[in-house]
């Protein structure tokens, strides 16, 4: 294994992790650092010898640090290929060393967004410099070592201790730096882009390993857009396997559902459709009430609990046989009441984040739109026949939420706080409205329901009011909405217009 030595270093950092330990092992070395700015101050106040960019160069800092390694210098001694003659003879004649690494990591611009700063602010977070360098290095990496992440400095400084980098180490090194570049343009492109649909630039990294996608022969990876405020980045695994690719979508599809009802809610899906959701007295009334939806479906499911898992509800949950439940939080009492069932994930998430991008692919394209979100609570809401009562409304008021984090066509029924019918995924909306039924059973006796999108026909109404619901909640719109009208006042059904659809393909 061919090593190359280094004996000169650039390092310009606004990340000063690690970087006097780093600084030291390099110097330890004798390996000449050559850095400018807030890099050269921290390096100086730690004793750390250095070489000013301003005296390798001859030339000062100009307009106010926005020009200073933007130099022939430099880059001359980054970019040289030293084994082309020319390239030496070059480097003799202007007197300049080559250097073997290149330490950049770059402004802050994507905490300046993050933060919210003003427009001018973030301006000036945008580095120019570094970028430079850092494609400078990465292009030349068979004879330059290019780091943008302090994470690599153990692994640098432990090669360097073993006569220098290789090839393989620099090709690496080189693919991250060129991502890192990409992935910062990206985040420039999409502030500025903000507010338009014609560019969007998505540079995605792998976070981790998943054994294999939705089946067992296709590969699979969770991937995020820089530093992800999804609610799985801070997400606790507190036991369990590692989660799979249908683990991930089904807490997600789940979580979102749990986080917009009630505190103290119940939701459970299988397949990312609800098959359980409930509103209880306690907790643990909430889970058997979600639980009793839909017994059959909710085998093998997620359960996500709005609220603190504690060991009562655990004992309810420990019965059967789920994939994963996810809560803000989780009581040591809890946690010893699952612990035997080992196969159980158990996570700790915060809230899903207010990320407004949903990108879904197609053949060798991409399909993008703003992330749907339902209204909590009747605001808006138009009766067309009598008006419901108030446990109606309060039940009607659930369905609502249910129906649109679930897959269309739906139909959702919902009796006395718990949703005891879900017909999901059906090509017809009267086909929902019986697959709900079916479930429901007697359940639907004094029932309400939710439609995620208008009733064409009148025959919606009409089976579902044959079964005994009382109240209906759609987003209306239909040609036909006078028919579907006339068929609730006909039985004497309360149906209220949201306009306001939630289909969810």
């Amino acid at each position: 294994m061919n090593r190359l030595p280094i004996s000169r270093a650039l390092i310009s950092v606004s990340d000063k992790t690690g970087l006097v330990e780093f600084a030291r092992r390099l110097i330890a070395s004798e390996i000449e650092i050559v850095s400018s700015g807030g890099t050269k101050a921290a390096l100086s106040e730690a004793g750390i010898p250095v070489t000013a960019v301003a005296d390798a160069t001859g030339d000062p800092e100009m307009l106010g640090g926005r020009v200073k390694t933007l130099h022939p210098t430099i880059h001359a001694g980054i970019l040289a290929d030293l084994g082309d003659e020319a390239h030496l003879s070059d480097l003799a004649d202007r007197g300049i060393e080559p250097f073997g690494l290149v330490v950049v990591n770059l402004y802050p611009f994507e905490s300046a967004v993050a933060a919210g700063l003003p427009g001018a602010e973030i301006l000036e977070e945008i580095d120019i410099g570094g970028p430079t360098l850092i494609r400078a290095a990465a292009k030349n990496h068979e004879w330059v070592a290019v780091v943008v992440s302090p994470d690599r400095y153990g692994e640098i400084a432990d090669a360097i201790d073993e006569g220098g980098t290789t090839a393989v180490m620099r090709e690496n090194l080189a693919r991250q730096a060129f991502f890192r570049t990409a992935q910062y343009d990206a985040a420039i492109v999409n502030w500025l882009e903000a507010g338009e649909t014609d560019r969007l630039a998505l540079a995605l990294s792998r976070v981790s390993e998943v054994r294999y996608g939705e089946n067992p022969h296709q590969r699979a990876a969770l991937y995020a857009a820089g530093i992800s405020e999804g609610w799985w980045a801070d997400a606790e695994l507190v036991q369990g396997k590692a989660m799979s690719f249908n683990n991930y979508a089904d807490a997600d599809a789940a979580w979102r559902l749990g986080s917009d009802l009630p505190v103290g809610s119940v939701a459970i899906l299988k397949h990312m459709n609800a098959c359980g959701v409930a509103i209880g007295e306690s907790m643990p009334e909430a889970f058997r009430k979600a639980w009793a939806c839909d017994p059959l479906s909710a085998f093998g499911g997620v359960v996500a609990l709005n609220g603190r898992l504690e060991a009562d509800t655990a004992l309810e949950i420990s019965r059967y046989f789920v994939e994963v439940v996810i809560a803000p939080s989780v009581s040591d009492e809890a946690r010893a009441v699952l612990a035997h069932k080992k196969n159980l994930r158990v996570l700790i998430a915060p809230a899903p984040s207010s990320h407004d991008l949903d990108v879904r692919t197609i053949d060798d394209g991409f399909l993008v739109q703003s992330r749907d979100s339902v209204q909590i609570g009747t605001e808006g809401w138009d009766s067309k026949t009598r008006e419901p009562t108030a446990d109606e409304l309060h039940d009607l008021e659930l369905a609502w939420v249910v129906v649109a984090h679930t897959k269309s066509n739906a139909i959702v029924v919902v009796n006395d706080g718990a949703a005891v019918g879900v017909g999901a995924g059906d090509q017809s909306r009267v086909g929902a409205a019986e697959r709900a039924l079916v479930k429901a059973g007697e359940r639907s006796a004094g029932a309400v329901a939710a439609s995620d999108g208008f009733f064409p026909f009148r025959d919606g109404v009409d089976v579902l009011a044959e079964k005994g619901v009382t109240a209906i909640v759609e987003p209306g719109g239909s040609i036909r909405d006078d028919e579907v009208i006339a068929a609730a006042k006909e039985r004497d059904v309360a149906i209220m217009f949201t306009n306001r659809r939630h289909f969810r393909h």
